[in-house]
C-alpha cells in the first residue's frame, strides 16, 4: 500500500523537478483524496500534536484567558468606532448597540468554547474545520485568518505610534520619514512600529508564561485608563445629551435613528469585539481545559461589554450626538473644554497600552495558527516546531513577526485597514457551521445531507436579507420583504430542531439551545459581511486564489506524502463507516 504514495523507487513528491512534475500529473486524484479529508479529534492531539517535537508547556489558568481575551478586543480602535458609529447611525442608542453586538459575540464564543473544550490543541478555526470539514476548506480559512492578522497587526503597529504622538504632542511625521523613490501608501517609513513589532515577537518567543504577565500589566493600566475617561465623561457630562441634539432640526430622543440605526450601529461595534478568537489557539498550554476555558472566554467577553457599554454611555453625555467627532470623540470633546485639553493626552497613552495588548495577544493568535497549520503539512513542517527551551513556536513567532514588521515599515494604515476584517468574519462563520454539523452528523451513523441542506438552506436566507437590508430602498415593501425572510430562517430553524435529531452530546461542554444559539452566529456574521466594502471582497478573493495555488502547488502533495509515510491519516466516509462497523 505505501507504494502508491511514492513516486520513483521511493521519493517524496519534491525530491527533484522531475519527481515534482510527475507529482503534478497526479493532482486531481491527490486532491480528491486529501481535500475532504478529515483529521479525528485523537490524531490532532496526538500523532499531529507531536509533529513539533517538544510541547508546549501547560502553563495558562482561566485569569491568564480573561486577560488575554480582554487585551485582544480592547485595542484603541474603540475610541474610534465608538463615536463613529454613535454620530453616523445610532446617536445616544449606541449603547443598546454595544449591548446587541457584544451578546451577538458571546455566541459566536460559545461556538470556539464548545470546540476548544474537546480539542485543546493551539489550531483553533483551523482545527476545529479540519475535523469537519477537511483539509482544503480548513486551509483556505487558516490562510485568510493568518493574512488578516498579519495585516491587521501591522495597521495597529502604525497606530501605536500615532497615538504616542498624540499623547506627548509630538507630530508622527517627526517619526516617519518619506522615500521619494516609493509609490504613494508605501513611501512612508515607520521605524517605531517595527521596534514595537520587533519587541513583541521577542516576548512571545521567550515565554507563553512571560507573555501573559506583560499582557495582564499592560491590560491593567489600559482599563485603568479606560475606567478614568468613563469617569470623566459621567462628572463633565449632562444626562440632557442622551435625548437632545445640538441642532433641533436633527432628529431626537434616545433612539434617533430608529430600530434600523441601532442594527447598523451593532454592525459597526460588532468588530470591537473581535480578539476573544485568540484566546482558543492558547487551548494547548490551559492547565485545566474544561475548566479553564469557558470561564476565560466567556468571562472576557462578558467584562468587555460592561467596559464598551459604559464607555458609549460616557461619551453620549459629554456631547450632543450630533457634535461628537465620528474620528476622535473623546479627545475632541474634551479638547473643546477649557482646562480639560490634558485629558485627550491620558486618552493617547491609554489608546496606546490598548495597541501593546491586542498586538501582543494577536501575535500570539496568529503563530499558534501557523504552527498548527505547519504539523498537517500544508505548509512546511519547519513552522510546527516547538522550542525545546521555550516550548513556544518560535519559527512560526519569528516568521510572521519579521513579516508583520516588514509591512509596517512600509505600508500605509489606510492600505492595511482596506485589507482587514473579512477572514475574520468568514472564519467565525465557518466554525458556526462546523458546530452544528459537528453535534447533528456522527459519520457512518448519521447521514449529512439533511445537516449540510439546512446549513446551505439558512445561509442562502440570510444572504438574502442581508442583500434587501442593504440595497433596497426604504419604504413598506422592503419591512414586509425582511419580515418575511425572518419568518422564513426561524421556520427553517424551528423545522431542522424537530425533524433532526442531535448526533452526539458534548461530553464536557457544550453550546446551549443548539441549533438557535450558532444560527444567530450564522447569520450576524453574514449580515457583517454584507456590510464590507468593495475592496474587502477582492483582497478575499485575491488571497483565496492565492491559497488555492499553493495548495494545488505544494499542500496537497505534501499533505499526500505525510499520508503515504504514516504522518497524516485517511479519513474518508466509507473509512469511517467501516470503522464505525467494527467498533460496534
Amino acid at each position: 500500500m505505501e507504494a502508491q504514495y511514492r513516486n520513483h523507487d521511493g521519493d517524496t513528491s519534491f525530491s527533484s523537478l522531475r519527481v515534482y512534475l510527475n507529482s503534478l500529473s497526479d493532482t486531481p486524484s491527490r486532491f480528491s483524496r486529501r481535500a475532504v479529508s478529515v483529521s479525528t479529534s485523537y490524531d490532532e492531539m496526538s500523532r499531529v500534536r507531536a509533529v513539533s517535537g517538544e510541547q508546549m508547556r501547560r502553563t495558562l489558568r482561566w485569569y491568564d484567558l480573561i486577560g488575554l481575551g480582554i487585551g485582544g478586543m480592547i485595542g484603541a480602535g474603540v475610541f474610534v468606532t465608538t463615536g463613529r458609529a454613535s454620530r453616523l447611525y445610532a446617536g445616544p442608542s449606541i449603547v443598546v448597540s454595544y449591548v446587541i453586538a457584544g451578546l451577538c459575540a458571546l455566541l459566536s464564543a460559545f461556538c470556539y468554547t464548545e470546540f476548544a473544550v474537546h480539542l485543546p490543541v493551539a489550531g483553533g478555526a483551523f482545527s476545529y474545520i479540519r475535523i469537519t470539514f477537511g483539509e482544503f476548506p480548513a486551509f483556505i480559512t487558516g490562510e485568510n485568518l493568518i493574512m488578516d492578522y498579519v495585516m491587521s497587526n501591522a495597521a495597529v503597529s502604525r497606530g501605536f505610534t500615532a497615538y504616542l504622538g498624540s499623547a506627548f504632542g509630538i507630530s508622527t511625521s517627526e517619526w516617519r520619514f518619506i522615500i521619494s523613490g516609493l509609490p504613494n501608501g508605501f513611501n512612508e517609513i515607520d521605524p517605531i512600529a517595527v521596534i514595537v513589532v520587533l519587541a513583541v515577537t521577542f516576548i512571545i518567543c521567550y515565554s507563553t508564561r512571560e507573555s501573559s504577565k506583560v499582557n495582564m500589566v499592560l491590560t491593567a493600566l489600559h482599563i485603568a485608563f479606560l475606567v478614568f475617561v468613563i469617569v470623566m465623561g459621567f462628572w463633565k457630562g449632562d444626562i440632557k445629551n442622551l435625548t437632545r441634539p445640538d441642532n433641533p432640526e436633527n432628529p431626537s430622543g434616545f433612539f434617533p435613528f430608529g430600530v434600523s440605526g441601532v442594527f447598523n450601529g451593532a454592525a459597526m461595534v460588532y468588530l470591537s469585539y473581535i480578539g476573544y478568537d485568540a484566546v482558543s489557539t492558547m487551548a494547548e498550554e490551559v492547565k485545566d481545559p474544561v475548566k479553564d476555558i469557558p470561564m476565560g472566554i466567556s468571562g472576557s467577553v462578558a467584562i468587555v461589554i460592561v467596559l464598551y457599554c459604559l464607555m458609549a454611555i460616557s461619551m453620549s453625555m459629554l456631547l450632543p450626538y450630533d457634535l461628537i467627532d465620528a474620528e476622535a470623540p473623546y479627545s475632541a470633546a474634551f479638547s473643546k473644554s477649557e482646562g480639560w485639553e490634558w485629558v485627550t493626552k491620558v486618552v493617547g497613552i491609554g489608546a496606546s497600552f490598548g495597541i501593546l495588548t491586542s498586538l501582543l495577544v494577536a501575535m500570539l493568535g496568529q503563530a499558534r495558527y501557523m504552527c498548527v497549520i505547519g504539523r498537517s503539512r500544508v505548509v512546511p513542517i519547519w513552522f510546527a516546531k516547538v522550542h525545546p527551551k521555550t516550548s513556544t513556536p518560535v519559527n512560526a513567532s519569528a516568521f510572521l513577526g519579521i513579516f508583520t514588521a516588514v509591512l509596517a515599515l512600509f505600508t500605509d494604515l489606510n492600505v492595511l485597514l482596506n485589507l482587514v476584517s473579512i477572514g475574520t468574519l468568514f472564519v467565525f462563520y465557518m466554525v458556526a457551521n462546523a458546530v452544528i454539523f459537528r453535534r447533528y452528523v456522527a459519520v457512518g451513523s448519521t447521514k449529512p445531507w439533511p445537516t449540510l441542506s439546512f446549513l446551505c438552506l439558512f445561509s442562502i436566507t440570510s444572504i438574502f436579507f442581508t442583500l434587501v437590508w442593504q440595497l433596497a430602498p426604504r419604504g413598506p415593501p422592503k419591512w414586509f420583504i425582511l419580515g418575511a425572510s425572518a419568518v422564513t430562517a426561524i421556520a427553517i430553524v424551528q423545522i431542522f430542531h424537530c425533524v433532526v435529531p442531535q448526533a452526539r452530546i458534548p461530553e464536557f461542554w457544550g453550546v446551549p439551545l443548539m441549533p438557535w444559539t450558532p444560527c444567530v452566529s450564522i447569520f450576524l456574521n453574514i449580515f457583517l459581511l454584507g456590510s464590507l466594502d468593495a475592496p474587502s471582497y477582492i483582497r478575499f478573493g485575491f488571497f483565496s486564489g492565492l491559497a488555492v495555488l499553493i495548495y494545488v502547488f505544494y499542500s496537497v502533495h505534501a499533505s499526500y506524502d505525510a499520508e503515504g509515510d504514516g504522518s497524516l491519516d485517511f479519513k474518508d466516509v466509507e473509512s469511517l463507516e467501516r470503522i464505525n462497523i467494527v467498533l460496534s
